[in-house]
């Protein structure tokens, strides 16, 4: 499995690396200088000198994350925000763990192509088109599948035991955007009268949707 995995892994660089969504490096490495106040697009660089190996490692994708939360679902980036040396490099990784019955919701990545490498269990996974297509399968162990970039998708683990994958993007840092979250959540909040003409419901079921994705106190 180790082996499958990171052959994954390097099939997914070498094929999208030339489309890459970030711009190309024009140096040997650039590692992103993360207290930095100047922001450009991506990260200002590390003096030279002051790089090291643990710029170009992480261990946090090596343990499950815990899925003790609403929807059942933990995403662990591995992006350069957690690992600065991928700055400018134009990849990232994430796992993505499911409790039994766990979703990982409907949400896009404005800036990236996904695609998840399933380590464990089995998935119910799905993108749709902007012609509103759904295209969707389920996928088990050793298989993988692939999230165009910008496109609502989702997993789903309809299983009766834990379920992981591995994401590969071809950003260093692919942003999210959950659609519930994005259209409830929002700071300021986006008016009832845009959601209730969007969905075709009532103001209360809107402020009862709003509720229940409000901060915990």
């Amino acid at each position: 499995m180790a082996a499958i995995l990171a052959l994954f892994v390097m099939t997914f660089a070498v094929v999208l690396g030339p489309a890459a969504a970030d711009p190309d490096l024009l140096q040997d490495v650039c590692v992103a200088d993360l207290t930095s106040g100047v922001k450009v697009n991506g990260f200002t660089c590390k003096d030279i000198a002051n790089i090291s190996a643990a710029d170009f490692s992480f261990d946090g994708l090596a343990k499950p994350g815990l899925t003790n939360n609403t929807f059942g679902s933990l995403v662990t980036a591995a992006n350069v925000q957690k690992i600065p040396g991928l700055n400018t490099l134009g990849v990232s990784l994430s796992r993505i763990d499911y409790a039994p019955g766990g979703l990982n919701p409907p949400h896009t990545h404005p800036r990236a192509t996904e695609m998840v490498f399933v380590l464990e269990g089995e998935l119910n996974v799905g993108f749709i088109t902007t012609a509103n297509v759904l295209i969707s399968k389920s996928i088990k162990k050793g298989e993988i599948f692939v999230f165009p970039k910008g496109l609502v998708h989702f997993q789903k683990n309809n299983g009766k035991v834990p379920a992981a994958v591995i994401a590969a993007f071809n950003s260093q840092l692919p942003g999210t955007q959950s659609i519930a979250t994005t259209l409830f959540a929002a700071t300021p909040p986006v008016p009832d009268n845009v959601l209730t003409k969007a969905f075709q419901v009532g103001t209360k079921e809107v402020e009862k949707i709003k509720s229940r994705f409000a901060p915990k106190k």
